[in-house]
This record gives C-alpha cells, structure tokens and sequence, in this order.
C-alpha cells in the first residue's frame, strides 16, 4: 500500500534549490508547492528531463570501458519503463504513438551529452550524492548533486546535467544559483571548496563552467540563511504573497492564485506544526523542468 502524508515519517523542514527558486520567483507558488503541496501534472520536457538523468545514473553505474553510446542509447527504453513502474502518471504524458519519438529525443540528448564529455574516461565520485547539511544558524539544505568528480589531487567538480537551452548571459547567474547551493552543502559537508561547478546543456551542446571560492560560498551561505528565515517568518502566518512576472504563463495554478482572481486554499500552517514527508527531499528531476526561453 503506497503511504501516505500522513503515516510518513516526519522529516525537518528543509530548503532545497528548486524550493529556493519558487520562493525567489513566487512566494506563493514556493507555499503551493512546498506547503499546500498541490499536485502538477508532469510536462513533456520534465519527463524526458527525467529520463535522460536515469540513462546517465545507469551509464556510470556500468565500468568506464562499457561507457559507450551505444550503451547509453540501450539503456533508454529500460530507464523510461522503470521511471514508469515508480511513478504511474508519467504514463499520461507520453502517448503510446509519441513515445518511440519521444525515446528518441532523449538518445538526441544523450548524444549531445557524448559531444561534451566522454564518460569512458574517467570514474566519477559519485552520482545522484543526497546531501544534508545544518548550517550554523540552524537552516537545513537538502538535495542531491547529479555528478560529483574528485581528481587525484582532490580537486572536485560539481556537474549538473541540463535538458533545456544554455541560458544568455542575463541568465547566468539564475542558472548557477543551484551550483552555488550544492558547493554551500559540499563544503560544509566535507570541507572542500569545489574547484569547478559545471552545468552541461545537452540540447545545445553548452557548457557554464564557474570557480568559485570560499569567500563567496561563505557570502552565498548567508543569502541561504536570509532566504530560510524569511520563509520561516512568512511561514508563521501564512503570508505568502504572489509575484506576478511572465513566469506565471508556465504556472499550474493559475485558478487558485489572487493575481488571476482565484482564492488559494486554506492555510494548513507552517509544516513543522504536521509533520514533512519523505517527499520533501529535493531530486533530480525537479532541476530538469524547462521553461521556454530560460534556462532550465
């Protein structure tokens, strides 16, 4: 029997950097989602986004000789049918005369990603790393880090891999704000400052590679910190407010949301108050939603 909100176990509130960006970019989308929890159908892009991170997981799971495209290619199929077992709505999204195209779409992808790095060349530290981590005044990070590479000198490189389009140069900092989260976690994880936070965009065969160093990961933590203690205060009235922006055409809840003259639900208060399931941990799959003409 599938669980339940309620019969899960509790889990600490936490911020994670798809829950971060809600917040930036809608206070009351971070409360629907975070909060309300209302559910959102899949879209196309979230759930090639999906499956092309499942391919690469199982690809670096294989030994670095076997890491060929024809491998990558292969396990597609396999990965889309196992995603579907785990989560019965993807099923919705891909109707079954689009889904031998849609397949294909993500072994185009896959071999942008061939175009970028070649995977039979080296062995990453891990893959899919869960990172938790409380920070000194008590804000929880969760998440997990696509790839993380150690070099023989110890030297470490964050890699995220994008399904959308590099974003312009206006959006670079936006796109690199997830990297920055993961490095904060990282460093305070295993006191390491990375050395590289990489963003591969397979669609485009781009790549945003940015360095950078403790001072600013320790300027970046305290943003972190502002950003948790805000939505803490918010959180004790239920004051989330929306702000409204273009993103809005993109957003699921429309019909509940002032701005568009809908009334949202009632209030449940703040999720220490009921408890936080499992599902509150960031994943993967959240970085890989793509909004048209942003980075995804």
């Amino acid at each position: 029997m599938k669980e339940t909100t309620q019969n899960r176990p509790a889990r600490r509130p936490a911020l994670s950097p798809s829950r971060a960006s809600d917040f930036k970019q809608c206070p009351l989308l971070y409360r629907f989602r975070a909060i309300d929890r209302l559910p959102e159908p899949p879209s196309t892009a979230q759930a090639r986004g999906s499956l092309v991170h499942a391919a690469l997981e199982d690809l670096y799971a294989r030994p670095a000789a076997e890491r060929e495209y024809a491998t990558a290619a292969g396990l597609v199929e396999p990965a889309w049918e196992r995603l579907v077992e785990s989560n019965p709505e993807l099923a919705a999204v891909v109707e079954a005369e689009r889904l031998p195209g849609f397949l294909d779409e993500a072994r185009d992808l896959l071999s942008g990603y061939y175009r970028l790095e070649d995977p039979t060349g080296f062995d990453p530290d891990s893959c899919e790393e869960r990172v938790e981590v409380e920070l000194s005044d008590g804000t929880m990070l969760r998440g997990f880090i696509d790839r993380i590479d150690v070099a023989p000198g110890g030297a470490m490189r964050l890699v995220d891999y994008k399904t959308g389009r590099a974003p312009r140069a206006l959006f670079e900092a936006k796109a690199l704000f997830q990297m920055k989260f993961y490095a904060v976690a990282l460093y305070r994880t295993r006191g390491v400052v990375p050395r590289r936070l990489r963003l591969l965009y397979l669609s485009d065969g781009e790549v945003l590679d940015y360095a950078p160093d403790e001072a600013e990961l320790l300027k970046f933590e305290k943003t972190l910190m502002a950003i948790w203690r805000t939505i803490q205060n918010l959180g004790a009235t239920g004051d989330f407010r929306p702000n409204p922006s273009r993103l809005c055409n993109w957003c699921a809840h429309q019909s509940l949301c002032p701005a568009f003259g809908g009334t949202p639900p009632r209030y449940p208060g703040w999720p220490s108050d009921y408890g936080v399931a499992e599902t509150d941990i960031e994943d993967a799959e959240a970085s890989a939603t793509a909004i048209p003409g942003d980075a995804a």
